[in-house]
């Protein structure tokens, strides 16, 4: 806990950052706020700084910033950027806003982690949890920062929490009641040296504070999660699309079955769900564990599961015109999420794909594009990656702005063809970020 009077240092004027601030200030600490970003992009931080009394800095990281005895770090803020290491040089004590606000938080936390699903699946666990008639909010990466919660919510409340590997990098005493990891395959390498053995370590630390008291849900189907299958403690239950397991959950034809000790105690069938594709099968039966292990009932999982309509820009329907159906699967910023995309559906696609590559892998796609795709509008810095790597394999055509896809798309589809905007690669080339991205997408599309 934050001592009266403690000199802390919050590094980012980004959401986390400036809840974390605010917080600290609730708790008589003395925060500073330190971003590299100019004033004039960070007006609207700036302003409520000010109004909260808060002392802060923007365009640089000054001298001020190493008068604490602790740094909370946003997640935007690279773990090997320069003014970490000197932070570490100067051995004051880093911590990620989410170790800090999570000290503060009574509520019990599910987190969740993963390379993809992590949006949907936070969705659905707080949307199950509120069928089942517990008090639940959803935070971290998706909404709103922890710190902004966590002082108003009560020890019977519940928060289903979306952690990024930038939020674990830094914690100490992290530990969630659930923790879940949906899946590892490589991602935001650029952030660790282009090493994903440290991508994936970062992941793992999710649980490394849990005990015998409490539950971690692993994917048994992802061969870089089987070191779980060593640890003494939390309990492990596994979700699985291959194969029966003892403790957690598994597709059966077309049928979601949990088990506890080997005992049937819940089964839905994938008919009964609204979200389709098995990687979204796969979310389901991460929550339905999480759900029974709360001790919640059947049918009011089920009407959970039922209800749910997916989460924005992630595959969401925007509009149907004259038969063709139009996808933002914004959120789609790597390979893996593409792929996951274009498996769930049958119809021919015209994918949007490009942006700001993180070093995509597109031989991971190739058999599904070649096998789905009609065309590719290859969009942002990565057009011309795009273009060369598709180009001798399926049509691919240069756009330069998602109005022009969106307008070109109309008169080349015909009935029962798929717009999907999937595009596999940063937004920050073009927009402001994905949601930026999507909305752009969804008017022009509602223009048409």
């Amino acid at each position: 806990m934050i001592k009266n009077g403690t000199q802390v240092t919050v590094l980012g004027a980004a959401r986390s950052g400036i809840a974390a601030a605010k917080l600290l200030k609730q708790l008589n600490a003395v925060p500073f706020v330190s971003d590299i970003s100019n004033e004039e992009k960070l007006i609207d931080a700036a302003n409520l700084l000010q109004k909260e009394g808060i002392k802060y800095e923007f365009g640089k990281h000054s001298d001020k910033v190493y008068d604490s005895e602790m740094v909370i770090i946003s997640p935007g803020v690279p773990t090997n950027s320069e003014i970490v290491k000197q932070i570490k040089a100067k051995n004051i004590r880093i911590v990620s806003e989410l170790e800090f606000a999570s000290s503060v938080c009574k509520a019990t936390l599910i987190a969740i982690t993963g390379t993809n699903g992590k949006t949907t699946t936070t969705s659905l666990m707080s949307h199950v949890l509120k069928s089942c008639k517990k008090s639940s909010y959803t935070a971290g990466n998706i909404g709103l920062a922890l710190s902004e919660l966590t002082a108003e919510i009560n020890e019977d409340e519940f928060v289903a929490l979306e952690v990024s590997s930038f939020q674990l990098d830094f914690i100490e005493k992290f530990k969630p009641k659930i923790s879940m990891i949906l899946n590892i395959t490589p991602d935001h390498l650029n952030r660790y040296d282009n090493d994903f053995g440290k991508y994936a370590a970062s992941k793992l630390k999710i649980f490394s504070n849990q005990d015998v008291n409490d539950w971690l849900i692993v994917n048994a189907d992802d061969e870089n999660l089987s070191v779980v299958n060593e640890i003494k403690s939390p309990k492990v239950f596994k979700f699985s699309l291959q194969n029966e397991v003892m403790n957690g959950a598994y597709l059966r034809n077309s049928e979601i079955i949990y088990k506890e000790n080997g005992i049937e105690e819940f089964k839905c069938s994938i008919n009964d769900i609204f979200l389709r594709g098995e990687h979204n099968y796969a979310n389901v039966m991460a929550v339905v564990i999480a759900a029974k292990l709360l001790g919640c009932e059947n049918e009011e999982i089920l009407l959970g599961l039922k209800s749910f309509k997916g989460v924005e820009h992630r595959l969401e329907f925007v509009r149907n015109v004259e038969g063709v159906s139009f996808i933002n699967d914004s959120k789609a910023t790597n390979v893996d999420s593409v792929w996951y995309a274009l498996r769930s559906f049958d119809q021919p696609i015209f994918l949007i794909l490009g942006g700001q590559d993180k070093g995509n892998d597109y031989s991971k796609i190739e058999n599904l594009v070649v096998d789905k795709v009609k065309k590719i509008y290859a969009i942002g810095s990565s057009a011309d990656t795009v273009f060369k790597y598709f180009h001798k394999k399926v049509k691919v055509e240069i756009k330069y702005s998602l109005e022009e896809c969106v307008l070109t798309a109309n008169k080349e589809t015909n009935h029962g063809d798929i717009v999907l905007l999937s595009p596999a690669c940063a937004s920050f080339d073009m927009f402001k970020n994905y949601e930026h991205r999507g909305e752009v997408f969804k008017k022009a599309v509602e223009a048409l």
